[in-house]
């Protein structure tokens, strides 16, 4: 499985899967930890400041499981290269806040027909998508449209930290329903969590 995005989303989701056994991950980033993401990015610590996060990641997720295989690859891919990790993987989790990025990771998912589990949050508000790119199921550039392309950042605008791990913890649960062949993923469906108040809808899009 590759799980793109090692902050709060990555390090949340990244955490379970770990924990249930996911016998190989693939941790992506090209960013370092900085002080400013401890209260949401919950595998750093003070000690791994300064450290590229996919290096501290692993190392905390090996504590939590140290029979599973863990690549961590501190790189900013370009479309080739991505398309081609992409591809050796049964799977892979959106845990970016980068819209740019979203957008080559489903281009890399629908040509490999690799499915995608998008999660986002921003300020009090989340979402979740899982993506299978089956016959008549839409892609994200389909759901896209209902929320917009100009998404800000979490540096941009905050969010509340718990909501991200939420927001990663659904990712996780989706992604070994998934891979286990349990239940019922939420393909093609943005469902999303306003923890103000906690409503949960659901939008869809003809694909």
């Amino acid at each position: 499985m590759l799980v793109v995005g090692l902050g709060g989303l990555g390090c949340a989701a990244s955490q379970y899967l770990a924990s249930a056994g996911v016998g190989n991950l693939t941790l992506l980033d090209f960013d370092t930890v900085s002080l400013s993401n401890l209260q949401r990015q919950t595998l750093h610590s003070d000690a791994t400041v300064g450290q590229p996060k996919v290096e501290s990641a692993r190392d905390a997720l090996t504590r939590i499981n140290p029979h599973i295989a863990i690549t961590p690859v501190n790189a900013l891919l370009d479309d080739a290269e991505l398309a081609a990790m992409i591809a050796k993987h049964d799977l892979v989790l959106d845990c970016t806040d980068n819209v740019a990025v979203r957008n080559q990771l489903n281009a890399g998912c629908f040509a490999a027909k690799v499915p995608l589990v998008s999660g986002a949050a921003i300020r009090m508000e989340g979402q979740i998508t899982v993506f299978t790119y089956q016959d008549g199921e839409p892609c994200y550039r389909c759901l896209s449209r209902l929320f917009g392309e100009n998404a800000l950042t979490c540096v941009e605008a905050g969010v509340m930290a718990p909501l991200i791990g939420v927001i990663g913890s659904l990712q996780a649960m989706e992604a070994i329903k998934l891979l286990a062949g349990y239940g019922k993923p939420a393909s093609g469906k943005n469902r999303h969590v306003r923890c103000d108040d906690l409503p949960v809808s659901r939008n869809e899009t003809d694909a």
